[in-house]
C-alpha cells in the first residue's frame, strides 16, 4: 500500500502558484483556485450521486509520486456509470461531451475538463478490487478516492509512448515514493502489461529505486520461462 505521506500529498501540481497552463496544447491559463474548486465540485457531485470513482491520470500521479502540471481531471468509472455520472455533472453546470464514446466522456467547467474514463489503454477497466483497495485521501484540500498506486503504475507503464514520455516518469515517481503491495502489482502486471512493467522495474532498480529482486525474477519467469 502507499505510504501515508504519498497518499496525503497536497502540494501544488506545478511550480507557478498563480496559474496552470500548457503552451503546447494552447490551453488558457487556469488559476490554481479554480482548478481546485472544479476538482472538489466534480468529485463531490459523483459522490452525492452515488457513483463510485477513482482519481487517476496526472492528478493521481501528483498525489502519489512527482508534482507535475496537469490540465484536466481524470476520474476512472465503470462503463455502466459513465452516462449517469456525465448527467450528474451536466446537472451541476458542467458542459457534457460524449464524442469519445468508446473510452471516455468529458465535462467542462470554467476551462477545466473532467475526463470520465471507463476504458484505458490495454482495455483496463474499473473492477471491484480496485474500488475495495482505494483509500480516501486529502488532495488539494479535497477528500477524494485515489486509484491504487499499483494499478496507476501499470497503466502508466502501458500508456507510455514517444509523444507522452511523462507517463514513464510518472510511474517512476510512484515507484520511488510509494510503499507498494508487490504481490498485487505482480497480479495486475501479469494480466495487463507484464513486459512493460518488467522494463520499468528493471530501469527503476538501475536508478537505485527499491524494487525487490524476487519481483523482477518472478515477472521475468512468467514472461520468458513459463
Amino acid at each position: 500500500m502507499a505510504s501515508g505521506a504519498a497518499r496525503g500529498a497536497s502540494a501544488p501540481l506545478h511550480e507557478d502558484p498563480a496559474t496552470r497552463s500548457h503552451p503546447r496544447l494552447n490551453l488558457p491559463p487556469v488559476p490554481d483556485g479554480v482548478f481546485s474548486a472544479v476538482f472538489e465540485e466534480a468529485v463531490q457531485t459523483l459522490a452525492d450521486a452515488g457513483m463510485p470513482y477513482l482519481v487517476m491520470g496526472g492528478t493521481g500521479s501528483s498525489a502519489y509520486g512527482r508534482d507535475r502540471w496537469t490540465h484536466d481531471i481524470d476520474l476512472f468509472v465503470r462503463r455502466s456509470d459513465a452516462g449517469p455520472a456525465l448527467a450528474a455533472l451536466a446537472a451541476a453546470g458542467f458542459t457534457p461531451n460524449e464524442r469519445f464514446w468508446d473510452w471516455l466522456y468529458q465535462a467542462t467547467k470554467r476551462d477545466v475538463t473532467v475526463d470520465l474514463i471507463f476504458r484505458t489503454t490495454g482495455t483496463i477497466t474499473v473492477d471491484d478490487e480496485m474500488l475495495d483497495r482505494a483509500e480516501e485521501v486529502d488532495f488539494l484540500g479535497v477528500k477524494t478516492r485515489m486509484l491504487p498506486p499499483e494499478d496507476l503504475l501499470v497503466i502508466k507503464a502501458i500508456v507510455h509512448d514517444e509523444h507522452v514520455p511523462r507517463h514513464w516518469y510518472d510511474a517512476l515517481g510512484i515507484l520511488a515514493r510509494c510503499e507498494l503491495d508487490w504481490e498485487y502489482l505482480l497480479r495486475r502486471a501479469r494480466t495487463h502489461g507484464a513486459r512493460r512493467v518488467l522494463a520499468l522495474l528493471v530501469y527503476g532498480q538501475s536508478n537505485d529505486l527499491i524494487v525487490p529482486n524476487r519481483v523482477i525474477e518472478r515477472l521475468f519467469d512468467d514472461i520468458y520461462r513459463s
